[in-house]
């Protein structure tokens, strides 16, 4: 069925649209889709066949492609075929199956897989011609790629590996101001009473513990084996993770340039016909970064697609100096945006959604 839409159309597209805007040819690849490779209102990337380290990070800008800019910075190539390891604290650029051949009233937006952010991988889709990362205009026609740098793991990846994964939207419509407010009261979007509710859902950091033995989170060590990004359950959390326990005062000092796993306060639904995105709060509140990956996808802890509720995982560094959290604190807020259509299938288990109904969760490649 051809994508068409009607002068008032706006929001994000839902799985189906996104099907047909690959039909339509919106979507270029040379490999079909895998079967679970479109999400409720987003579309996961495959990495292709080459992986270029290159010297830093860049931007094309708008006069310029990145094959150009690969050729120029580039210090190796690495062949992914079966398998290559990527090196922590190294630049990575790679070119993706899937390509991009929009109309021009629809634009898109990445992000990295919430997997991918838990294992403190930093990924970023660059295109030609790009003055910003993860940003695609209405009416981008050409290649995708994806920076990747691994800041605390070495990881094996493999063509057709997925880091990251892109939204597809006809205008942007964000819920704001009493609009949000009139969603909280009808949806519950947030399980707290007098919910900070300005430019999104705030959330707020969880120091009081999960359990009987106090689980705040979890810190990453260092010098650790590698992952393999495409195996499931296959790793041991001691080896890679020191846990983190309650004190008397629910506070946090974080180190610098450490990677934490926390997770939110507050339980929070993302209704079927909308689709939410974590930003980071303030930087002026402190010398931190909340590093949020991934999407939260149509029925993201709604009780009809098996969530109750579900915490916000949080991906936390602090930078220069030692910074002390305190149970309940603000870093980030939750914006909702409309989907142009309510999707086929919600998040949840019935099309392996591996973080709903989640609490304090590591990425799925440890075992539980």
């Amino acid at each position: 069925m051809p994508l068409a839409f009607g002068p008032a159309d706006r929001g994000i597209l839902p799985d189906r649209m996104i099907a047909a805007l690959s039909s339509s040819g919106g979507i270029l690849t040379a490999v079909p889709f895998a079967d679970d490779q479109i999400q409720p209102a987003s579309l996961d990337l495959r990495l292709g066949e080459i992986a270029y380290r290159v010297r830093a990070s860049f931007l094309p800008g708008p006069r310029a492609t990145v094959a150009e800019r690969i050729d120029s910075l580039k210090l190796h190539e690495i062949a992914l075929g079966d398998g290559a390891v990527l090196e922590t604290g190294c630049v990575y650029i790679v070119p993706l199956i899937e390509g991009l051949k929009l109309p021009a009233d629809v634009g898109a937006a990445a992000n990295p897989k919430s997997s991918t952010g838990r294992l403190d991988v930093f990924t970023r889709v660059i295109t030609d011609g790009a003055r910003a990362f993860d940003r695609i205009d209405p009416g981008y026609h050409g290649p995708l790629y994806l920076e990747i740098s691994p800041r605390t793991f070495p990881v094996l990846v493999r063509e057709g590996s997925r880091l990251s994964q892109m939204r597809f939207h006809r205008g942007r419509v964000v819920v704001s101001g009493d609009d949000l407010v009139d969603l909280q009261a009808r949806e519950t979007l947030v399980d707290e009473e007098g919910a900070d509710l300005a430019e999104g859902v705030g959330v707020g950091v969880d120091l009081a513990g999960f359990g009987p033995d106090g689980l705040i989170g979890y810190r990453a060590k260092r010098h650790t084996g590698l992952i393999d990004v495409d195996r499931r359950a296959r790793y041991d959390v001691a080896e890679y993770w020191e846990p983190l326990r309650a004190n008397r005062g629910r506070t946090l000092i974080l180190d610098p340039d450490e990677f934490y796993i926390l997770a939110s306060k507050q339980a929070v639904t993302v209704p079927p016909d909308f689709a939410a995105e974590m930003v980071p709060f303030d930087p002026l509140v402190g010398e931190f970064r909340v590093h949020y990956a991934g999407f939260f996808d149509p029925g993201f802890g709604c009780d009809e697609a098996g969530g109750h509720g579900s915490r916000a995982v949080l991906e936390v560094r602090s930078h220069e100096v030692p910074f002390i959290l305190e149970h309940g604190q603000t870093v980030g807020r939750l914006v909702y945006e409309h989907m142009l259509a309510q999707p086929d299938q919600l998040y949840g288990e019935g099309i392996g959604s591996n973080y709903q109904a989640q609490g304090l969760k590591l990425s799925k490649h440890f075992r539980a």
